[in-house]
């Protein structure tokens, strides 16, 4: 085996993590980030929560950050988490929904521990071949592999889908065989983004748990990941529009049905539009209350606050994670 890229960011992958979650009866947190506030409140969360975690970038926010500047964040992160916040807590750096191979080995290069390959929207076929490169490529350097099974709908950055296709879980088998992946994203009715349902007032968003058991026997002891599992939490919605925003008709998935699904097999679950809920909120709370204010460490750093205080909320009482870094 090649050299760990990733040891000397200090960084783990997702092998040992998903075991113990597993085991534990818990799901890691793999929280998306953009820019410097997101990750300092990802981190002291975590470590104030006792909390393992999943750091994730998507090709946007690769492009947006800039891969080096990336690198040397989650450096600096694990850093500042060991020295300063005293916290041994086990800390990935995982690519969401990579879409080529390219993409996943230049990360892999660039010392991500995790990566996944998303080949979902292409034939069956395609996707086992694809995925099954990545993972020949990324084992060398004993970088976990994520794949995926099933379309989610909805939109996040660079991913669009206008209707969701559920995993078969007769493919399930014959999937993992074939392409050696770690972990297996699958979709039972969650999707990406602030939209992620058209209910009536008082209805619950279906889930496919039946799906989802249905893969479990099929796969015992396997670690299955929820992606589009934000809760788009209605207070902050409530506030972005207070103060001038336009969201209308914003569900996401209840926090009691991500409980559920963090006790079975599924031991990585992905929040991202939570955290961008929670920033654009507060932004937009202190700029209408302050008006003359112009220096973003204010209102920047009220917002980081506020998205450290949710995820000690959701590992605390959603994903089950704290306590177990």
């Amino acid at each position: 085996m090649a050299d760990r890229l990733y040891a000397e960011l200090g960084l783990s992958n997702t092998r040992e993590m998903f075991k113990k979650a597993m085991a534990g009866g818990y799901a890691i947190p793999a929280y998306n980030f953009n820019n410097l506030e997101q990750l300092q409140a990802i981190i002291g969360g975590c470590a104030e929560s006792r909390s393992p975690v999943i750091l994730q970038v998507s090709s946007g926010a690769r492009k947006y950050a800039n891969q080096t500047l990336l690198r040397y964040m989650a450096k600096g992160a694990v850093e500042m988490c060991r020295k300063e916040l005293k916290s041994e807590i086990p800390i990935a750096l995982h690519l969401d929904h990579g879409d080529t191979f390219e993409l996943c080995k230049s990360c892999v290069e660039y010392g991500f521990s995790s990566v996944m390959i998303d080949g979902s929207h292409h034939s069956y076929e395609k996707n086992v071949e694809l995925t099954a490169q990545v993972v020949e490529y990324a084992h060398k350097y004993d970088v976990t592999v994520e794949g995926e099974l099933g379309v989610l709908a909805g939109i996040e950055d660079d991913v669009k889908a206008e209707v969701s296709h559920y995993t078969d879980p007769n493919q399930v088998e014959d999937f993992v065989k074939k392409t050696g992946v770690d972990s297996l994203a699958i979709s039972i009715g969650t999707s990406h983004g602030a939209y992620k349902f058209k209910c009536k007032p008082g209805e619950v968003p279906p889930l496919r748990f039946d799906i989802l058991d249905e893969i479990e026997k099929r796969l015992p002891g396997f670690p299955i990941v929820l992606h589009g599992a934000s809760s788009v939490l209605q207070e902050y919605v409530a506030m972005i529009n207070q103060y001038g925003g336009r969201m209308e008709n914003a569900v996401g998935v209840p926090e009691e049905q991500l409980r559920r699904a963090a006790k079975s097999a599924v031991c990585k679950i992905n929040i991202d539009s939570d955290g961008r809920l929670v920033v654009t909120a507060i932004v937009r709370k202190m700029l209408a209350e302050n008006p003359a204010e112009f220096d973003p460490r204010k209102y920047l750093g009220a917002a980081r606050e506020e998205l450290k205080k949710m995820i000690i909320a959701k590992n605390t009482n959603v994903l089950g994670s704290a306590g177990q870094g």
